[in-house]
């Protein structure tokens, strides 16, 4: 199994990461390598376009966020051994 690298910085890096997986295939969130849960994904934006308007410019770059949802669990040892979180 190929292991993408450490950093997405992009949509399209993300996008290139998950084009090896069916897309029926159930997706999670891993956080906190040290006690490490498993989330759901909740919403996802970009900054500023998603943004409430309050009548101001913006003139930050866009940003995707990808939204916390729902705290399934605790980690599987199956996937923190995947993601190099075993300790």
């Amino acid at each position: 199994m190929a292991i993408w690298p450490n950093q997405i910085d992009t949509v399209g890096d993300l996008q290139d990461a998950l084009e090896q997986y069916d897309r029926a295939t159930p997706i999670r969130w891993a956080a906190q390598p040290g006690n490490p849960f498993e989330y759901t994904i909740g919403p996802v934006v970009r900054t500023p376009d998603d943004a409430d308007g309050d009548g101001t410019e913006h003139h930050d770059p866009p940003v995707v966020w990808l939204g916390e949802r729902d705290q399934v669990g605790y980690l599987p040892d199956l996937a923190a051994n995947a993601l190099g979180w075993s300790q």
